[in-house]
């Protein structure tokens, strides 16, 4: 029978793990069926055998079959699938791929919300010989269709009836997937995923072995489009080895463990760091993948940690923010003692961490009580009890997070990456080997560059490694910029190494203002350094690019509705900045429709704190202006990871930044 030949097919392959390459002269490629010299070094890390996807997939099915790697809710109720039951679906959708004839190098494009079903299409599509191309549930239809028209897409794979509105009948298109729901209308080329998973059934397994056995560790098998803030999205081409070595290399990184490791999936998988842990670096060990609810973002995420105790999280930097205002808004309702011992236990907690990171690992007197009265309470409260490395990345997170969660004994470490470097480039896990605002070390088998380093020792942070990518499909000119002749990535962002080779990001180039004066200023340090000063701000962003002076736009904090969009209610911390200011406003409407004088008091002088710190008077805030509602992903101000999208804002509110400076024009 079936299970017969599929026992075979497995111990077929398991004895030559060493995959043979594609010829290829080039480290780059920006054709689809192009193959690219591997990074590989001559002994050491980086110089590990090539593997497929497959090969590393089908290693984990024999040593961790029955172990559970997809937890989900299904109809309400919690539902589980093993590692093997896992593979026979991946294969049985590739089957499936291949009835509905994708073929070589095409793409096959994902739009929707984490679930099984995105994981099982990604593995099939890269299994059939397609490539896998995840799509943001948050793009336009537009966008939408450039990526499927890019990637020469022959099935793209919906959630429900919201994303399939996006799609239209494409080109190379043989068929549409959804896999929520049964779809609302009758078509020909549109399949419900039991139906879809059905359309293979007669592909005889020979079939799909000969495809499996074709692929090599160093042809394209992922495409990540990157949300490009000008022009349109680039196709980021990774390997198989770009995946299968990045993911191996993370999680010696984090000491993972066979078997045991347990994570959330809730980010977007089209975002490169998303995809890597949750599908590759959890296949690595054998971790269990546990699915959050597609309203996480909007609050349910917590609900899900704490259900299911992850061992390993990735939070971006908005998710800690979010953490730490809720955890705050709780701290203000506490009594009085409540209140003093939980600033004790946090000054015990900063006091620990801080001589972890420099080795020395004093134990101050009481941590244990602090621990037990407060710690352990609040990462249960968190569902991070379990939490072995909690990670942030995707965008710079603020000093006052990372202390803040120190202070409460959970180390946040950062990673820094993109996804032309798979994910991960430099990386810090552990306490005892990190420094506070530092993106920790270069990942074993990578080299990082500095390139033409000013007086400080900051330059364009350069990239070598398994981890670089092959290049952006169909865009020569593109690639030029990015890779250097040497192979060398360039990222676009300025940093500095310390004397133990911590790097610290500084800044991006293309974001680095240029006053008319000349003066080169990075944005971030000012704008956090406002927030931290006055917390009833929620997003800063400063002005002064070709301009005479710094100006800043401001937001205030407010609730944000069900669909993530800002209301006009003021945020409980919001609330309570205005209650120590004697303010009655319970709405960002009310503190701006007279300038709320208490408040803009409060902000000017934050402001000229702010100021008093600058280094040159060039680096000083002239003027600011508070902005009618909050940036938001739906309002188009922030990316998918929440990232803010400096040169759209810009158009967005180019009246307002006309005002600040037209006035000013109007007095020189």
């Amino acid at each position: 029978g079936s299970r017969n030949t599929r026992g075979k097919s497995l111990r077929r392959k398991t004895p030559d793990l060493a995959t043979t390459l594609s010829p290829a002269e080039q480290l780059w490629s920006t054709r689809r069926d192009q193959a690219v010299k591997l990074r590989m070094e001559g002994s050491g890390p980086g110089s590990e055998a090539p593997i497929t996807i497959h090969q590393m997939f089908l290693e984990t099915v024999e040593r961790f079959g029955d172990h559970p790697a997809l937890v989900f809710k299904k109809d309400g109720q919690q539902a589980s699938m093993t590692w093997r039951q896992y593979y026979e679906q991946c294969r049985a959708a590739a089957k499936s791929f291949l009835q509905l004839g994708l073929e070589r190098y095409h793409g096959v494009a994902i739009l929707g919300f984490n679930s099984p079903e995105w994981f099982i299409s990604d593995l099939g599509s890269i299994f059939a010989g397609g490539l896998a191309t995840g799509i943001y549930t948050t793009n336009s239809p537009e966008a939408c269709q450039y990526v499927a028209a890019n990637c020469e897409a022959n099935v793209v794979v919906v959630e429900n009836q919201k994303q399939l509105d996006k799609i239209l009948q494409l080109p190379h298109l043989k068929a549409i997937v959804q896999y929520r729901g049964e779809p609302q209308q009758k078509a020909p080329y549109l399949y419900s995923w039991e139906e879809f998973m059905k359309l293979g059934e007669d592909v005889p397994d020979e079939q799909l072995d000969a495809v499996i056995d074709s692929l090599r560790a160093n042809e394209c098998c992922t495409l990540i489009y990157t949300s490009g803030t000008t022009g349109n999205p680039k196709g980021v081409m990774l390997s198989h080895d770009n995946m299968t070595w990045t993911a191996r290399t993370a999680s010696v990184v984090i000491k993972a463990k066979g078997g045991v490791e347990v994570l959330v999936s809730y980010l977007p998988l089209s975002h490169v760091a998303a995809q890597l842990i949750d599908i590759f670096v959890c296949m690595s060990f054998a971790g269990t993948t546990v699915f959050a609810e597609p309203d996480a973002l909007k609050g349910s995420l917590v609900n899900t940690l704490k259900e299911a105790r992850p061992t390993l999280f990735l939070g971006v930097p908005r998710v800690w923010e979010k953490m730490q205002e809720r955890m705050k808004t709780v701290g203000a309702k506490a009594s009085p003692l409540r209140k003093r011992v939980a600033d004790w236990a946090k000054s015990i907690g900063l006091q620990y961490n801080q001589s972890a990171m420099t080795g020395e690992n004093a134990v101050p007197w009481g941590f244990m009580l602090a621990n037990n009265l407060v710690f352990k309470k609040v990462r249960e409260a968190l569902g991070l009890d379990r939490c072995r490395v909690c990670l942030s990345g995707a965008a710079p997170i603020t000093k006052d997070t990372l202390e803040y969660f120190m202070s409460l004994n959970i180390p946040v470490m950062e990673v820094y990456g993109m996804s032309e470097s798979s994910g991960p480039h430099t990386v810090a896990v552990s306490i005892n080997d990190y420094r506070l605002t530092s993106c920790g070390k270069v990942m074993p088998g990578c080299k990082t560059n500095l390139e033409n380093p000013d007086a400080d020792g900051n330059g364009e942070i350069c990239f070598w490694g398994r981890n670089v990518f092959m290049g952006y499909l169909n865009m020569p000119d593109k690639l030029a910029d990015a890779v250097d002749e040497n192979g060398w990535l360039h990222s676009g962002d300025l940093g500095r190494n310390d004397e133990r080779d911590f790097l610290y990001i500084t800044g991006r180039i293309k974001e680095l203002i240029i006053t008319a004066g000349g003066e080169n200023i990075p944005p971030v340090p000012i704008e956090d350094a406002l927030k931290a000063e006055v917390p009833i701000i929620s997003n800063a962003m400063l002005l002064g690019d070709k301009l005479k002076f710094l100006s800043m736009m401001l937001t205030l904090k407010c609730n944000m509705d069900d669909n993530g969009e800002p209301t006009d209610e003021l945020s409980p911390e919001a609330l309570d900045f205005c209650q120590q200011h004697g303010v009655k406003a319970t709405k960002v409407s009310e503190v701006l429709a007279n300038k709320e004088p208490a408040i803009y008091k409060a902000i000017q002088e934050g402001v000229d704190r702010v100021n008093a710190r600058a280094t040159s008077n060039a680096q000083k805030v002239q003027k600011w202006v508070v902005l009618e509602r909050d940036f938001s992903l739906p309002g188009g101000e922030l990316g998918p990871t929440m990232k803010l999208r400096r040169p759209i804002v810009v158009k967005m509110y180019q009246d307002k930044i006309n005002e600040l400076y037209a006035v000013a024009a109007e007095k020189q």
